[in-house]
């Protein structure tokens, strides 16, 4: 099989992975192993942004050396990769040891790192975070491969984005749905009580502080109470 249609096979992994039912970081490891496995790499890394800290930290690699998976977080503008996000493109190092702005030479030596390829994840022109491809042997990254990277890079920053919109959507509905039984729960106390609405809103926060349940816990005991002793 020639490397061009490993590359179409290993890409064709990757969006079936997206399509499935696997969870965001299984997902993330599926993509980097199987990018290290196609282009020969020694270590493939996906990092993602943390944008109130502005840093850039490990969330998905094939690696089992314990010194790189866990090195500290870059900043934006920090290393080849903090330099990636800040530039808005791909970089490629020919030998880590060599160059100046790579950050952690020692943990590259000592896992015998020598080429780094860092494609940036990308989302409507806004940088999530990075993919590192790094080489055990001092190596020139082809066009070939550099288009490989960015092809998995744009496949990862879709399967996030889209992750992050399904949660955003679950927590607005489940807020909707909250809100909706908090005012069953308080035309409940307002009709069998005679409460006024903001006593009858008070009275169900006041439980919820006291008894340490959310307010849609005692929102829905309330209802549910309600439904038992009407049903009597």
């Amino acid at each position: 099989m020639t490397k061009t249609n490993n590359q179409i096979e290993a890409l064709s992994k990757i969006a079936q992975a997206i399509t499935s039912e696997l969870y965001l970081d299984d997902i993330l490891r599926l993509i980097v192993t199987v990018t290290a496995q196609t282009l020969g790499s020694k270590i493939c890394s996906l990092m993602l942004l943390d944008e109130k800290r502005q840093e850039l930290v490990i969330r998905a690699t094939q690696s089992i050396s314990e010194s790189y998976n866990k090195k500290p977080p870059l900043k934006v503008g920090e290393g080849i990769a903090g330099k990636a996000v800040l530039e808005k493109r791909p970089l490629a190092v020919y030998d880590v040891a060599q160059e100046k702005e790579y950050k952690y030479k020692a943990i590259a030596t000592k896992e015998g790192l020598a080429s780094l390829l860092c494609v940036p994840l990308m989302v409507k022109g806004k940088v999530i975070g990075v993919i590192n491809l790094y080489a055990s042997k001092p190596h020139k990254f082809t066009q070939n491969e550099v288009h490989m990277l960015t092809a998995v890079a744009n496949q990862a920053a879709m399967v996030i984005e889209n992750t992050e919109l399904m949660v955003k959507s679950k927590i607005i509905q489940e807020e909707l749905e909250t809100r909706k039984l908090v005012e069953k729960a308080k035309g409940i106390l307002m009709k069998e009580q005679g409460l006024p609405e903001g006593e009858a809103y008070r009275t169900i926060q006041k439980y919820s502080m006291d008894s340490r349940k959310s307010m849609r816990q005692v929102a829905e005991a309330i209802v549910m109470a309600q439904a038992i002793k009407g049903n009597k």
